[in-house]
């Protein structure tokens, strides 16, 4: 008999009993997580990498959509083209969410097995892992979900305009794309080749999408297909159909890259309005490449398109529904007046093409990333066409929107978005770095170096936070654990000695090791402080001015009785 055999098997079913252990434990940890969280089984399939994902990269979506207004339902097919990353499952899971429903799926002339598994999510059953490009073809139909308030409530969008004819759109960021369209519904895996999108429409309408408009077809039925293509990487949620009767205009803007191709598409009674309001768009786009570089997608051109809601950053085909007004429908969001001397739509949207777009969060809790930035390009074009003070006075404007309600950054996995502040707390957040650093030619390279570094690129959090700490050669790691995983607001307490020639000062209420450094200037001089979570001092107390300090960093400050 073969002791030494028994004997390793004996150990080899310990260790398996162990490893059973510590897999359930992980298991009952994680399900306990997802409970407190109110996380479902669902969250996960869209939020994580499954193993019916893993195995396969997109490359390209070539979509038809024909849309019946009449009954709030759509027909489509998805051809998805892909190619395989690692040998493993041959399931692959497509994301769908219901009432739609998949009515074929065909690969190499053959019918491919499906199941649904969720209500959102289906599997297809033995899909060809070839190495070189494959594509399989989903048919599908069905009515999907409409969106009741959008952008804020995403789905499918059925309205009409002032005179009755049908206006049609889709807002689904967050939500996903597979709340009217199946693909891999996932911010890290982008079309790498890009994507068409062909829509069948009634021939009294217009069809507006992505990216350049490659065809037109009149068919037999009383329908016309528009198709447009875009040739970079683009966001699931970015891919958008616009549907109304349309105009268009078009004029080029001479950029960074060479000559941009602009085009304006808005219902045919509100060209001249438009045609006014629309005037600024160039100026705004020299502003952000001034600040973040080339734009992204020359090769795609750049839209602005009228919707049926309030705006999206659809790329390369921009959402615009702020009523042909300045400000945020009119108003102004740091209530400090500048906010009403351009479009918000206009220049937060088209910022998202640089962030967001250009460069895209990987896992929806990092959606920071996009909204911080594109508040923040808020700041920067209001310092662009008035002035740096102007654009601080106009981001201290908007602290009052903060909420500290819950941490910026969400939970990962599980798609979830965290807090509203990720706008303006973000943008103040941004701010304080800058000020921190105190060096404008470097903030503006570290801008326009994000964009070029992570160029058509999906990123996480902590590659931003390393880039930014690398580049200034200052470790902001503690700063951003700060701003963006907790709800606290830094708190600078100080208090002066009995002569008042020297003030002493402290961080407080903050994380272990928040290390937020301060420059403080007076007559046209700075110094540098260093607080920490113990007393320091300084003697220079004429640059230790609280109000100026409020002014430039998002903290409290408070003088205390020693």
């Amino acid at each position: 008999m073969d002791y030494g055999g028994i004997l390793n098997v004996k150990k080899n079913m310990k260790k398996y009993f162990l490893l059973l252990i510590v897999q359930s434990l992980i298991f009952i940890v994680a399900l306990q997580a997802q409970e407190k969280n109110n996380f479902t089984h669902a969250d996960t399939l869209r939020g994580s990498i499954t193993p019916q994902r893993a195995w396969w990269d997109v490359l390209r979506y070539d979509l038809t959509v024909k849309p019946d207004y009449d009954n709030k339902t759509i027909e489509g097919v998805n051809s998805i083209t892909y190619k395989v990353v690692n040998q493993g499952s041959t399931d692959m899971q497509i994301d769908l969410q219901s009432p739609l429903m998949i009515d074929s799926i065909v690969q190499d002339n053959k019918s491919i097995a499906f199941n649904k598994i969720d209500e959102n999510v289906w599997i297809a059953h033995t899909i060809s892992i070839q190495q070189q490009s494959n594509s399989i073809t989903i048919y599908y139909h069905g009515k999907p979900r409409e969106a009741v308030n959008p952008p804020w409530d995403g789905g499918w969008i059925w309205k009409k305009d002032k005179l009755g004819r049908p206006w049609m759109s889709v807002a689904c960021e967050g939500l996903g794309a597979s709340v009217w369209y199946p693909c891999k519904d996932y911010l890290g895996d982008e079309p790498d080749d890009g994507a068409s999108l062909s829509i069948i429409v009634p021939d009294t309408l217009v069809a507006v999408g992505n990216g350049r408009l490659a065809s037109t077809q009149k068919n037999n039925d009383g329908t016309k297909t528009y198709k447009w293509v875009v040739i970079n990487p683009i966001n699931n949620y970015n891919i958008i159909p616009y549907i109304g009767k349309y105009v268009n205009w078009s004029d080029t803007l001479h950029g960074e890259k060479g000559v941009l191709d602009l085009n304006y598409w808005v219902l045919d009674y509100n060209l001249d309005t438009a045609k006014n309001q629309f005037k600024q768009t160039k100026t705004i786009l020299h502003g952000l490449e001034y600040w973040f570089g080339p734009y992204p997608f020359y090769e795609d051109g750049y839209k602005l398109v009228e919707s049926p809601h309030l705006g999206m950053e659809h790329q390369s085909a921009v959402a615009y529904g702020n009523g042909f007004n300045n400000g945020y429908r009119g108003s102004d969001l740091s209530s400090t007046g500048w906010g009403l001397k351009w479009d918000f739509i206009i220049e937060h949207e088209s910022s998202h093409e640089w962030f967001g777009n250009n460069i895209t969060m990987k896992d929806q809790a990092d959606m920071w990333i996009h909204e911080s930035f594109a508040n923040y390009s808020e700041t920067l074009y209001t310092e662009y066409l008035f002035g740096k003070e102007a654009g601080n006075e106009y981001n201290v404007g908007t602290r009052k929107r903060i909420q500290n309600d819950v941490p910026i950054i969400a939970p990962y996995g599980v798609n979830a978005e965290g807090s509203g502040d990720m706008y303006y707390k973000g943008g103040n957040m941004l701010q304080a770095i800058r000020h921190s650093i105190n060096d404008d030619a470097k903030w503006r390279n570290i801008l326009r170096g994000l964009n070029k570094t992570f160029y058509h690129q999906t990123v996480t959090t902590k590659q931003i936070e390393n880039y930014i700490s690398r580049n200034t050669g200052i470790d902001f790691g503690k700063v951003f654990d700060q701003y963006l995983r907790t709800t606290q607001i830094p708190q600078l307490s100080y208090y002066y000695n009995n002569d008042s020639k020297k003030v002493y000062y402290r961080w407080d209420s903050c994380i272990a090791g928040f290390n937020l450094q301060l420059v403080l200037k007076h007559n046209n001089k700075s110094i540098r402080i260093f607080p920490a979570e113990n007393w320091k001092s300084l003697s220079s107390v004429d640059y230790f001015v609280p109000e100026w300090i409020i002014n430039n960093y998002y903290i409290r400050i408070k003088q205390i009785k020693k």
